[in-house]
């Protein structure tokens, strides 16, 4: 290991606001709302509040393959929040998850508007509704659910952990990048064992545990997380890469990954959503012409 300088930490911990390099503006250790900021409401009966982070895509691929199964109540809204402007603590968004955390979905199909927060719990909010995308014998089922809440609980090893300390941490340091890159090889290898015997999560069905694994370890097999596809080998885990290119081409899925985005390829951005014909009409590169 290399010889560092060490760190002593005080007897009561301060948070230093300069002290949390590209990602200051997105966490404080305190809860509740930091401005007044009215969240808007479209036309349709879900909306939703978000950004294009794994984990605002499982939602966005999730209303578009509702919306391809023909479900016309999944129609959305899609309104971006900004969490590096520290627009998740505006009240209107708190007051959608009290965690500051995207994604936020408001359910208005019904007599009173549903809250939503959490994307797994989105997902399972929206599977049931609709009764798609879940399985629904018991064996199936409860296989669907526990790779979903895998998900959940193993995501924050790959993202607050590895893509953290590799990626976007101001300073290099050996420890945590080789202790969470073992976690994330780990998760990788559950992945692809799983996968050897099964076409998807779940056997032959493509399920909310595929949307939900799908942005996170999926993006990841393809070398387009954390500049990390070469550091963690990721060709190696041949069945996941499969897995992740047969789920990439799916119409649902591209269109998804697109909702919310504010970065990379201006046709690749389609910074809110509110009809089917936005994909066409009015992705950046549209919108950029047009001034």
């Amino acid at each position: 290991m290399n010889d560092l300088s060490s760190y002593t930490p005080p007897k009561v911990w301060k948070w230093e606001t300069e002290n949390g390099g590209e990602f200051a503006k997105t966490n404080r250790p305190t809860a509740g709302a930091t401005h007044d900021k009215v969240l808007p409401v479209g036309k349709h009966p879900f909306q939703l509040y978000s950004l294009a982070t794994p984990n605002g895509v499982k939602v966005t691929v999730m209303l578009e393959e509702l919306l391809a199964l023909g479900f016309e109540g999944a129609e959305y809204d899609a309104y971006v929040i900004e969490i590096g402007d520290s627009e998740q603590f505006g009240s209107g968004f708190v007051a959608a998850n009290p965690n500051s955390k995207i994604p936020a979905l408001m359910d208005h199909s019904g007599s009173e508007p549903i809250r939503v927060f959490e994307s797994g719990a989105i997902l399972l909010h929206l599977a049931e509704k609709f009764g798609a995308l879940i399985p629904t014998d018991p064996m199936g089922r409860a296989e669907c659910l526990s790779w979903l809440f895998w998900q959940m609980a193993s995501a924050p090893f790959l993202g607050g952990g590895f893509g953290h300390f590799y990626n976007y941490a101001p300073e290099k340091f050996e420890y945590p990048i080789d202790r969470y890159a073992m976690e994330a090889k780990r998760q990788m290898d559950v992945l692809d064992q799983h996968l050897a015997d099964n076409r998807y999560m779940c056997g032959d069905e493509y399920s909310i545990a595929d949307i939900a694994i799908w942005p996170w370890y999926g993006v990841l097999a393809l070398g387009r997380l954390y500049n990390a596809g070469e550091f963690l080998d990721v060709e190696s885990y041949a069945n996941v890469v499969r897995w992740s290119n047969e789920i990439k081409g799916r119409d649902a899925v591209q269109r998804g990954r697109m909702v919310n985005r504010t970065w990379g390829p201006p046709e690749e951005q389609l910074h809110e959503r509110h009809d089917a014909s936005d994909f066409d009409n009015r992705t950046q590169d549209k919108l950029d012409t047009s001034k």
